[in-house]
């Protein structure tokens, strides 16, 4: 089912989108790509200025198949572009939640395809390069578009819609201020209010009615007790004297908040302060160099200075990496980090609306797991660093029955 709203101003007049159409057109240019057949949430989402279906906010499948959102945009002609969504999403549209002419509903993948295939047929034959998500875009739907338009190459579209994204507006970085800030009280809750004797899994538990309490979708707590590095929720105590890390990702309007806190049952002696002090200059060396222009590579090269003093360098892991609808999204700064990818800002300068999660962990086998996890924005002036508070060695609390 189609339903039509008119039509957008066309290439060469004024319309108004919930993003950088100029930006988007011009890194489209850039890699030849003539029109977009989008189908990540996330990118929907940004593309629609903060859109998520309600009813599939939290998993695709139904039936025997699945639900699939396609949003094609084509460049230059916002008017052309149209959304292929859910029958139920026409409550949506009738909240006038699309900038799209049109919305079209689809009960499955490949009907979602099929439409979406018929869309780019109707366009003509000159249309030719055609991106898409192809790590977004399940196998059915991939097969059917490309045997019904064989005169057209798909191509990745990964790159421009990363670039897009990584520079924040002012919006979406108090999106991501509020969800740090949220998942570090929820942390600083849960510490305080437990004390020895909890478990891993009751703290977890703990921490995600803390975070939805607080208006989170709390996505997932990584968790060390005592001298163990396991990280999984489990029955594992947090006893008297032992110290505790919390790593946890809280979602807020689909932005992430990824921060990790250390506490400890009782007081840290010299040595725990002096550990996790090395830890903390390490944070703030990656943080030095963070600046509009600079070479995204120098923040790695500052915290190797710091750890390449330490005698312990060879326990550490440091990681910097980009964030905001996606952990791990643009800027990429390194191609040796847990998860692959080029690092295709290494050698690039910083823009202002980047935000950067930093992140140090020293895995010391006596002591146990300790690490700390700060989100950073790149600023006009150098940086601002979000939910920054409980950075050190936070007591535990009352046992809570």
């Amino acid at each position: 089912m189609t339903k039509s709203r008119g039509s957008l101003a066309p290439a060469g007049e004024a319309s108004v989108l919930p993003f950088d159409r100029a930006y988007l057109d011009g890194l489209l240019d850039e890699t030849g790509i003539e029109a977009l057949v989008i189908s990540s949430k996330h990118n929907i989402q940004y593309l629609f200025g903060g859109y998520r279906f309600f009813f599939f906010d939290h998993f695709d499948a139904i039936g025997v198949s699945r639900y699939l959102p396609l949003l094609i945009y084509v460049k230059g002609r916002p008017d052309q572009s149209t959304y292929i969504g859910h029958g139920m999403e026409t409550y949506e549209e009738e909240l006038g939640k699309f900038w799209t002419p049109a919305l079209q509903t689809a009960g499955a993948s490949l009907d979602a395809a099929q439409l979406a295939a018929d869309h780019l047929g109707r366009l003509g034959s000159k249309l030719k390069r055609v991106g898409i998500e192809r790590a977004f875009l399940p196998a059915d739907a991939a097969d059917l578009l490309r045997r019904d338009l064989p005169g057209i190459e798909f191509v990745e579209a990964h790159l421009p819609l990363e670039r897009l994204r990584a520079r924040k507006t002012r919006a979406e970085l108090d999106l991501l201020r509020t969800a740090s800030e949220l998942v570090v009280d929820s942390m600083l809750a849960v510490i305080a209010s437990h004390g020895p004797g909890a478990t891993k899994l009751e703290l977890a538990r703990a921490l995600h009615r803390e975070e939805v309490n607080r208006g989170l979708t709390f996505e997932y707590c990584l968790i060390t007790a005592g001298a163990s590095h396991n990280r999984a929720p489990s029955d594992h105590m947090w006893a008297a004297g032992d110290i505790l890390s919390l790593d946890s990702g809280g979602n807020y309007k689909g932005y992430i908040g990824d921060l990790c806190r250390m506490a400890i049952q009782g007081e840290p002696d010299a040595e725990l302060e002096d550990l996790l002090g090395e830890v903390d200059e390490t944070q703030m060396a990656a943080r030095k160099p963070i600046r509009p222009g600079a070479r995204g590579g120098d923040i790695y090269a500052s915290a190797g200075e710091v750890l390449k003093r330490s005698s312990r360098a060879n326990s550490y892991e440091f990681v910097a990496h980009g964030m905001g609808l996606v952990s791990h999204e643009a800027p990429r700064l390194t191609s040796q980090g847990p998860v692959r990818y080029p690092a295709y800002d290494a050698d690039r300068p910083l823009q202002s609306g980047m935000v950067i999660s930093i992140e140090t962990t020293l895995h010391h086998q006596r002591r146990g797991f300790i690490k700390l996890e700060d989100t950073i924005a790149v600023t006009d002036n150098g940086w601002e660093a979000f939910g920054d508070r409980g950075r050190g060695w936070n007591r535990g609390g009352g046992r809570v029955s």
